[in-house]
């Protein structure tokens, strides 16, 4: 599928206390609130990778609550580059 003009992609990779502490689930239910579709996936160094498409102004507000966190987590280092690519109509935990 081909994304719409409009919508931005972003793939990110955070570092720090973000394995453990339910990290892949939150995101998720942060995503599915704001209408966000893509993925998110633990990674074997101990980060979390996700993959989000949506409004430009969405996906900015997102990467502000990425920052953060659940609780419990410990977020010291976020990567953030542009994303290309196929991803599901949904937001999904990749394990």
């Amino acid at each position: 599928m081909q994304p719409s003009i409009a919508e931005s992609r972003v793939r990110v990779i955070l570092e720090g206390r973000v394995q453990g502490v339910g990290f892949r689930w939150w995101t998720k239910r942060e995503a599915i609130r704001l209408g966000l579709r893509g993925t998110v996936r633990n990674l074997s160094d101990g980060s979390v990778e996700v993959h989000a498409a949506g409004p430009g102004e969405t996906i900015a507000s997102f990467l502000a609550t990425l920052r953060r966190g659940p609780p419990g987590a410990l977020v010291t280092r976020v990567l953030t580059v542009a994303s290309a690519g196929d991803l599901p109509q949904d937001f999904r935990v990749i394990r």
